[in-house]
């Protein structure tokens, strides 16, 4: 049981019947309260984990700033946890724009990404006084120049690729060649002399971005010397990347070990006046979060299928990542004397499958199934598959439960029919 146990977030346990508790909570008042499914965010580990990156930055490089990745889970009570935090937030579009700024970020301590940002976008950018704009190429350069007022100026980074290929899902690869994001370094150069010599937009800096859920923190290191290569900047953006422990065989570094490394990396190559921003999201916020279903259905045969009230209408990392989850009866999740099944959604795919191969003990039909680590791009790709409403998210700290995300509704699934 334990084991499984450490996969949920810090701090939970199990009650004297055995029952899950997260956030002081039983997961059986939650799915009575808010139904299911519900994805539960422990609160508390959500403001640990920003403290952690902040103060582990900080004490190795001290003109430093942690951007929490919101694309990671772009839900405003998430983003506003960060800013609460002392945290910047990194945007990829109008949306999550507009969320953060009604987290009550200050719009200077937003980075605005994107390959292929809209004049839209840009001018939501640009009228609420983003901080920086990452640049992917010499069109958002144009829409900059075309924006930005007379007068003024809008800082920006240019982003590059690094050339640095790690070892994860090839759908969440952006550092290597080929890559649809940035430049290649001597395309970089190029637009770098150009924005020098623009009178709107104010060169910073450079950005480099490997990937998502690295194991190992040396290729994240690895975009350091490429970004120092391209000259002496104020600002240098490392991007993101660092995994997050799904289950048993995944080993991500610590914070303090990824940073050491990265670091270190940042004390060869850049200069020491510099500074230096971090995008975490996944290795932000995966852990702090689990996912509640009810068993709907068992059909035992050659292979055994449990199907809950979810699936990929909330949780699309397995179709699209082919990301390994683990999963427990809420209320017995010693699985020693359990069956293997496979653990599979509502929807009309055979691709839905939560969990292939994941021992359950005794599962039966209104039993809560608990899936830890659904914090990351879970509530981010949510969708309204045959109809699916999308779920709640529910903040929990102290043994009281807060409603930050409503479960849809019927109506608001045809709020936006115009005949």
């Amino acid at each position: 049981m334990s084991q499984l146990l450490n996969l949920f977030p810090p701090g939970s346990a199990t009650d004297a019947d055995g029952m899950l508790v997260i956030g002081g909570c039983r997961v059986d008042d939650l799915a009575a309260e808010f139904g299911t499914p519900v994805l539960v965010v422990a609160e508390d580990a959500l403001r640990d984990r920003a403290r952690e990156y902040a103060a582990e930055l900080t004490s190795r490089w001290s003109n430093s700033r942690v951007v929490f990745a919101s694309k990671a889970f772009p839900c405003t009570a998430v983003q506003r946890v960060m800013v609460q935090e002392g945290l910047g937030l990194d945007v990829a579009g109008g949306g999550e724009i507009l969320t953060a700024l009604k987290a009550g970020v200050d719009p200077a301590l937003i980075v605005l990404h994107g390959n292929a940002k809209t004049t839209e976008e840009i001018t939501m950018a640009v009228e609420n006084g983003i901080g920086l704009v990452v640049v992917d190429g010499p069109d958002d350069v144009d829409r900059l120049e075309a924006i930005v007022p007379a007068g003024r100026t809008q800082d920006v980074l240019v982003r590059i690729i690094p050339g640095v290929t790690a070892d994860t899902h090839a759908h969440v690869l952006t550092g290597h060649e080929g890559s649809k994001f940035g430049l290649a370094p001597a395309a970089a150069s190029d637009l770098i002399r150009r924005i020098e010599h623009s009178s709107r937009v104010r060169m910073r800096g450079v950005h480099a971005h490997v990937g998502s859920q690295i194991l190992q923190a040396q290729p994240l290191a690895e975009a350091v010397a490429p970004l120092a290569a391209l000259g002496e900047f104020d600002i240098y953006d490392l991007g993101g990347g660092l995994g997050a422990r799904y289950t048993w065989a995944d080993q991500p570094p610590t914070v303090a070990e990824y940073l050491d490394v990265l670091i270190g990396a940042g004390r060869e190559h850049l200069p020491p006046h510099a500074q230096i921003i971090i995008e975490p999201g996944r290795s932000m916020v995966a852990t702090t979060a689990a996912t509640i279903y009810r068993v709907v259905t068992v059909k035992r045969g050659q292979t055994t299928f449990v199907a809950v009230d979810g699936g990929m209408g909330d949780n699309l990392e397995v179709a699209l990542f082919d990301q390994r989850f683990e999963a427990g009866i809420a209320s017995r999740l010693d699985a020693t004397e359990g069956e293997t099944v496979t653990v599979v959604g509502r929807h009309c795919e055979s691709g839905d499958i939560l969990v292939d191969d994941v021992p359950l003990n005794a599962p039966r039909v209104d039993d809560l199934l608990a899936v830890p680590a659904t914090g990351a791009y879970c509530y981010t790709m949510s969708n309204n598959y045959n109809g699916n409403r999308r779920i709640p998210v529910a903040f929990v700290a102290s043994g009281t439960p807060t409603l930050v995300v409503r479960r849809e509704t019927w109506d608001d699934l045809a709020a936006r029919d115009v005949s």
